[in-house]
């Protein structure tokens, strides 16, 4: 495969999709993949390593659920063209699916790799790791989390962005200007001269997951409750309240920064049709929110 075919392979992975539910299992494994290749060139990357490793990045990177299935990305990454998984000994697979336990992925000592065209490619291209890599922040992930997530899977990238979806450049004064250039949740409004400093035009539905560009899914919202929203530490009810995550603690800021916020009503925008759309907002307490609400402080 050429360098366009192998990024076209990336482009068109197969999610899952059911509704507007969220699915990073494949972009995570790739990008997983990815580190483990460019810290020391692996190419079989054991099943009990990914199992691991895999569920804790779903944990933190995908929305909230009761379990995470990281054997079903390791498996099935095959179908994409990109992938190959290995073991010693046959696969017995579930019933009624062609998927193999994660038992027998590890009783087998099952091994993932690159494909061998892909591989080749990796090694002959330095700058397809990069390409693929913030293709795949790009088209999964807000902004505001790629260097964490580039941190959890050990790389380290120069890039530019390539944004996949054009945005509507004027989403971010919009946006303020609904909230008057202050922070939704906690009020910030610092400026240098004419410009308002570390504050940010918020996408309640991510913009990777078909979030308009309209006053009715943003928020304004300085630099840390911006990235504390994405990260699902707190989310915001269809009612416009403030929901901090049982999971969210902290000693030095946490009570001051976040918690004081618990159960009190967000900022108003200007205008009744900016304020944000109950729709948007239950999709974020659903496929971001990390955990339960507190209760009432």
């Amino acid at each position: 495969m050429n360098r366009a075919e192998i990024l076209k392979h990336f482009d068109e992975l197969t999610v899952w999709r059911s509704g507007d539910q969220r699915a990073p299992h494949k972009p995570l494994l790739v990008l997983y993949a990815l580190g483990c290749f460019t810290r020391g060139g692996a190419t079989d990357i054991p099943f009990t390593e990914v199992s691991t490793d895999l569920t804790a990045l779903l944990a933190e990177f995908g929305p909230s659920r009761k379990s995470y299935h990281p054997e079903y990305p390791f498996w099935r990454l095959q179908n994409d063209g990109v992938w190959t998984v290995q073991a010693d000994g046959t696969l017995t697979a579930r019933e009624g699916n062609n998927d193999p336990k994660k038992s027998e992925l590890l009783a087998h000592n099952a091994r993932g790799a690159f494909l061998p065209t892909v591989l080749a490619a990796l090694r002959t291209d330095p700058t397809l790791v990069t390409e693929i890599a913030t293709r795949l922040l790009d088209g999964h992930f807000p902004h505001s989390l790629h260097e964490d997530i580039l941190a959890a899977v050990g790389l380290d990238l120069e890039r530019e962005t390539a944004t996949r979806r054009k945005r509507d450049p004027k989403f971010r004064q919009r946006v303020l200007v609904a909230y008057e250039y202050r922070c939704a949740v906690c009020g910030f409004d610092v400026r240098l001269g004419s410009v308002s400093v570390a504050l940010d035009a918020a996408h309640i539905r991510w913009h990777q997951a078909a979030g308009p560009d309209t006053e009715d899914n943003g928020l304004a919202l300085c630099a840390l409750h911006h990235k504390l929203l994405d990260f699902g530490a707190y989310t915001v009810s269809p009612q416009g309240v403030v929901l901090v995550s049982d999971q969210t603690t902290g000693t030095d800021g946490f009570a001051e920064s976040l918690l004081r916020h618990h159960a009190k009503p967000i900022r108003l925008a200007q205008r009744p049709e900016w304020k944000p759309k109950p729709d948007h907002l239950d999709w974020h307490g659903r496929e971001v929110f990390k955990g339960q609400a507190r209760h009432a402080v």
